[in-house]
C-alpha cells in the first residue's frame, strides 16, 4: 500500500515538473516584462492622480510623470513579442507614438509658465489614444476580442 502511494506521489511530482519544463522561456519573459510595464504604468497613474493641484510643483510633477509614462510606453514598443502575439506589436508602436505626442503636447501646453487649453486638450486626446491601445492589447492577451465600440481602433 505504501509503495502504491509513494509511486503515485512520485508520478504526480514528475508530471508537475515535466509540465513546468515545457514552458516557453520567451513567453515567460514576455509575460514578466508586460506585467512590469502594467505595474509601472499603474504606479505612475496613481502618482498623477495624487498630484496636489494647488502645489507650486503641480505642473512640474505632472510633466515629470508624463515623461516617465512616455519612457514606459517606449520600452513596451521595444519589447519583443512571442510569435503568437506578434500581431499586437503594431498596437504597441501606436501606443508609444501617441504617448510621445501627448508628452510633447503637454510640455507645449505648459511652456513658459502659461497654459494653452487647446494644446492640453490635444495632449489628453493622445494620452487616451495610447491607453486605448493598451486596453485592446490586454483584451487580446486574455484570449478575447474587443466588443466595446470604444475599443475599436480607427
Amino acid at each position: 500500500m505504501k509503495t502504491k502511494g509513494t509511486a503515485a506521489l512520485i508520478i504526480l511530482i514528475m508530471s508537475l515538473i515535466l509540465c513546468g519544463c515545457g514552458e516557453d522561456p520567451e513567453l515567460t519573459r514576455f509575460k514578466t516584462n508586460f506585467e512590469n510595464f502594467c505595474i509601472n504604468v499603474s504606479t505612475l497613474d496613481n502618482s498623477i492622480n495624487n498630484i496636489d493641484a494647488t502645489s507650486d510643483t503641480a505642473t512640474d510633477d505632472l510633466l515629470k510623470y508624463i515623461g516617465l509614462l512616455d519612457d514606459q510606453f517606449k520600452s513596451l514598443a521595444n519589447l519583443d513579442f512571442p510569435e503568437e502575439f506578434e500581431y499586437l506589436e503594431e498596437l504597441t508602436d501606436q501606443a508609444s507614438e501617441y504617448m510621445s505626442e501627448a508628452s510633447t503636447a503637454y510640455q507645449k501646453a505648459y511652456a513658459d509658465d502659461t497654459y494653452d487649453a487647446g494644446m492640453s486638450e490635444y495632449a489628453y486626446k493622445n494620452y487616451k489614444r495610447a491607453y486605448k491601445r493598451i486596453q485592446i492589447i490586454l483584451i487580446y492577451l486574455h484570449g478575447e476580442e474587443p466588443q466595446d465600440e470604444d475599443l475599436i481602433v480607427e
